[in-house]
C-alpha cells in the first residue's frame, strides 16, 4: 500500500526565533582579511549573518518553494526500518516521457532542480521527462538515517522509491555526492530498471597498460587539449588546498557536527565558502546563498547530518568513490564544464562505462543544473532525442505503467 502524501514545508516560528537569537550572539573571528586563503571572509559571513537575522524572510521562500509538487513517503529497508522520502515529483503531460530522478549532491538541495524542472516536464519539441528530485536521506525533509546506513542502502531506497511511483524503468541525472549513489543504483539495476545514466561530476581513474590496454594505447597517442592540462591543474590544486571538509566529514563527522548543528554562523561559513569557491564566477544573491543555507539548518536530520553519507564512502568496502569508479555497463552520458572541482581527461571517462553521450561547456562550475540549467537541460535533451539509448528507453516504457 502507498504511504505518498502531499507535503508542505513549513518549519515552526520557534526555530525561526531561535536562529535570529542565536544569530545575534554570535562572536566572529578577528581576521579581518579579504582573501579567501584562508576560507570564507570574516565580512562577508557577518553582512550575510546579518541578513539572515534581519531581512531575509523565510516566509516568502518557504512560500515560493511550497509552489512544488512536494510529497513525502516512508519506504522500508531492511535492517533499518521505515525512512520517510521528501521528493518533489513532477510528471509531463507527454505519453512517452521518460521517468529520471534527479539525485542532489552537498552542499545541495532538492532546490538544485527548480531550475531545471519546468523545461525538463515540457521540452518544447524534445524529449520530455516525468522528474523525481529526493532529498537524500540525511538531507532536506528526508528522515535522518541509522548507524550502518551505507551507500549501497541509499540506491536501495531511491530504487523503490521510483518503483513507489510507478515508474518500472527511469533514466538518472547527478551530481556531487549524488553521481556516487546514482553509480551503485546503475550497478545493482543496471539495464533492467536504471536504463541510463547522466552525469555533470565523472570521477574516473587513470587507464593503465595492464588494465585498459586498448585505452591507454590511444591516450599515448592522443595529447591532451590546452583546457584538459588547465583542469588538471586546478584538480591538483583542489586536492592540496581544498579537501578539507571531506577529510573530517569522511572521518570524524561528529566532531565537526557540534559546530555545524549548535552554531548557525558556522554553518553558513562552511557552506558559503564552497558555494563561492566551487562556482564558475557565478554571481550568488544573497537571498540564494541564505536560502540554501536555510534548507540545511531546518532540515529534518539538522545540519550535521549530511556528513553521515561522507562517513558512509569511507566505511564501503571498497571505498565508494573506487567502487563508482568501476566500469558499469549502463549508457553513461556526461557534461563537462570547465570549472568544475575535478574535471579529468576526457578520454579516461571510457573506463566508467559506455559513454554515449559527451559534450563540454566553457562555462560553468560545479552546481551545473544552477549556475547554467540551459546546459544540462539541452543535454538531456540532446542524450535522449534520437540516440540509440533514447530509442532503447523509450521501447521499453511501452510496456511501462505510471501513477
Amino acid at each position: 500500500m502507498s504511504t505518498i502524501k502531499p507535503y508542505q514545508i513549513n518549519i515552526p516560528d520557534s526555530k525561526i526565533e531561535r536562529l535570529k537569537q542565536k544569530l545575534a550572539l554570535t562572536d566572529f573571528p578577528a581576521d579581518n582579511s579579504q582573501s579567501w586563503e584562508r576560507g570564507a571572509p570574516v565580512d562577508d559571513v557577518k553582512r550575510l549573518a546579518k541578513t539572515w537575522q534581519t531581512t531575509f524572510d523565510w516566509r516568502a521562500v518557504e512560500a515560493s518553494l511550497n509552489k512544488l509538487p512536494h510529497f513525502i513517503t516512508s519506504i522500508a529497508i531492511e535492517g533499518f526500518g521505515a525512512l520517510n522520502v521528501h521528493f518533489i515529483h513532477k510528471e509531463s503531460n507527454k505519453t512517452d516521457a521518460i521517468p529520471l530522478l534527479f539525485l542532489h549532491g552537498w552542499p545541495g538541495s532538492f532546490v538544485e532542480v527548480t531550475r531545471v524542472l519546468e523545461p525538463l516536464v515540457d521540452s518544447n519539441g524534445g524529449p520530455s521527462f516525468h522528474v523525481v528530485a529526493p532529498s537524500l536521506i540525511d538531507f532536506g525533509f528526508s528522515s535522518a538515517s541509522k548507524p550502518g546506513f551505507q551507500v549501497e542502502h541509499h540506491a536501495k531506497l531511491y530504487d523503490r522509491l521510483m518503483n513507489e511511483l510507478g515508474y518500472e524503468t527511469y533514466v538518472i541525472q547527478a551530481g556531487d555526492v549524488g553521481s556516487i549513489i546514482a553509480r551503485y543504483m546503475a550497478t545493482s539495476f543496471g539495464n533492467s530498471r536504471c536504463m541510463a545514466l547522466h552525469t555533470n561530476t565523472p570521477l574516473p581513474s587513470e587507464p593503465k597498460e595492464d588494465t585498459h590496454p586498448d585505452l591507454y594505447k590511444q591516450l599515448q597517442k592522443t595529447p591532451l587539449t590546452e583546457a584538459e592540462l588547465k583542469a588538471l591543474v586546478r584538480a591538483g590544486e583542489v586536492s592540496k588546498t581544498g579537501m578539507g571538509y571531506y577529510s573530517i566529514q569522511s572521518t570524524k563527522p561528529t566532531t565537526i557536527g557540534f559546530s555545524l548543528r549548535d552554531s548557525p554562523v558556522g554553518l553558513l561559513a562552511w557552506i558559503y565558502e564552497k558555494l563561492v569557491q566551487w562556482s564558475d564566477a557565478y554571481e550568488w544573491t544573497d537571498e540564494e546563498i541564505l536560502t540554501w543555507v536555510s534548507i540545511y539548518w531546518f532540515s529534518t536530520a539538522g545540519p550535521d547530518a549530511p556528513s553521515n553519507l561522507y562517513y558512509a564512502f569511507e566505511q564501503s568496502d571498497p571505498i565508494a568513490f573506487v567502487a563508482a569508479g568501476a566500469f558499469i555497463d549502463v549508457p553513461l552520458g556526461i557534461s563537462r564544464f570547465i570549472n568544475d572541482l575535478v574535471l579529468l581527461p576526457k578520454l579516461w571517462n571510457q573506463t566508467l562505462g559506455p559513454v554515449v553521450f559527451q559534450e563540454e561547456h566553457e562555462r560553468g562550475g560545479h552546481f551545473a543544473a544552477w549556475e547554467q540549467p540551459g546546459a544540462i537541460v539541452g543535454d538531456l535533451r540532446l542524450m535522449f532525442r534520437d540516440s540509440d539509448i533514447g530509442r532503447k528507453v523509450r521501447n521499453r516504457l511501452q510496456d511501462s505503467t505510471f501513477v
